[in-house]
């Protein structure tokens, strides 16, 4: 619930309307976990409230793996149903953010910490409908989407975690965990919203990436700019035929549509659109793969940026990761070509965290 929904629910106790503003400061900015710690109400309210069966539903980080890197795994569980989903956390991030200069770039001191800078990834939905044949989380299948709160709960939970304080410390969201964001378009935005106007975060830290659901992309083109995050698309593939293969939603909505509807998007000043690239061996690696993505994302006309990710393996997914070679030969190829090109660093492969890997692991490989 953002403030004026908290209010309603005040007011339908013959409470003030504006008592909502202290509840979401509490459970947002405070990060308050029951509503006994709301201690702004008076302890009669707050009795009532749980009498009336109130509660902060947010999620639970009921499991931490953490990798040799820095970076951890949480299984993270919602009050409703017990199914999971995975969030990831990762100090000093994986360069996916290089090269975005929206004027949201300067970093906080890092409080002290051991950390300057970090990197959540965030989950949308518990599993994926959309099969991309190299990812971990196409196995689960779709079982249902997220909530708003679900979506934000991950992040907030986390910020918790690690004593981020807003405004201070430089947090950038990428919403690239399990699921598919514009295959839940609607809860996911809402979560925005409240991660924005409740939480505080700027909408140009985060980045949304899909597969190519035109739709999504479509109504995502209609945001306000206050309000809507990066966008960034996975391509995967240098031709359709190829992108096909490895990503079935391809035969749907094809490259050039989903790079028509990306036209739409109305970009701020400095902004660029991301395209995420898995470099499969043998598959999607050679350097004609690589003047060929380099033509396309010219062809887009749009200001853009290609991201490179060697493929993290996982059991009974059937490709290889490229050489380091073939990695750094593409990455040139690409740069040649006038491509801004950057490379993300795999984080948390050892405990099943890296992009690609996330399908509700309960315990650690």
């Amino acid at each position: 619930m953002n403030v004026a929904e908290l209010g309603e629910v005040l007011g339908s106790l013959g409470e003030p309307k504006w008592r909502g503003k202290q509840v979401a400061e509490a459970i947002y900015r405070q990060r308050i976990v029951d509503v006994e710690g709301i201690t702004p109400l008076p302890k009669a309210l707050r009795e009532k409230l749980r009498e009336e069966g109130w509660q902060v539903g947010r999620p639970s980080l009921v499991q931490v793996f953490t990798s040799v890197d820095g970076t951890e795994r949480y299984l993270v569980q919602g009050p409703a149903d017990g199914l999971t989903v995975e969030t990831v956390w990762m100090p000093e991030g994986d360069e996916g953010e290089a090269g975005d200069t929206t004027g949201e770039e300067a970093g906080g001191e890092g409080g002290g910490r051991n950390w300057d800078r970090a990197t959540i990834c965030v989950s949308s939905q518990v599993g994926c409908a959309v099969n991309c044949q190299f990812c971990l989380t196409a196995k689960l299948g779709l079982q249902r989407n997220l909530t708003a709160g679900e979506i934000a709960g991950q992040v907030v939970a986390v910020l918790d975690r690690h004593g981020v304080e807003i405004g201070k410390d430089r947090v950038n969201l990428v919403f690239m965990g399990m699921g598919e964001p514009f295959l839940n378009y609607d809860n996911f935005m809402q979560g925005v919203r409240l991660l924005v106007e409740e939480v505080g975060l700027s909408p140009q830290r985060m980045t949304v990436s899909t597969s190519g659901i035109v739709p999504g992309i479509e109504r995502f083109a209609q945001e306000p700019a206050e309000i809507r995050p990066k966008l960034a698309i996975s391509l995967n593939a240098p031709n359709d035929q190829v992108r096909s293969e490895v990503m079935p939603i391809n035969r749907k909505w094809p490259i050039e549509a989903v790079v028509d509807a990306v036209r739409g998007v109305k970009l701020r000043a400095r902004e660029r659109v991301t395209f995420e690239y898995v470099l499969l061996g043998g598959v999607t690696d050679q350097p004609k793969h690589a003047a060929e993505v380099a033509r396309l994302v010219r062809r887009t006309g749009l200001p853009a940026k290609v991201n490179l990710i060697a493929w993290n393996p996982g059991p009974g997914v059937p490709y290889s990761t490229p050489s380091e070679d073939a990695v750094e030969t593409f990455r040139r190829a690409l740069g040649a070509e006038g491509v801004p090109v950057y490379l993300r660093r795999p984080r948390g492969r050892d405990i099943y965290a890296a992009c690609g890997q996330l399908k509700r692991t309960v315990e650690a490989p």
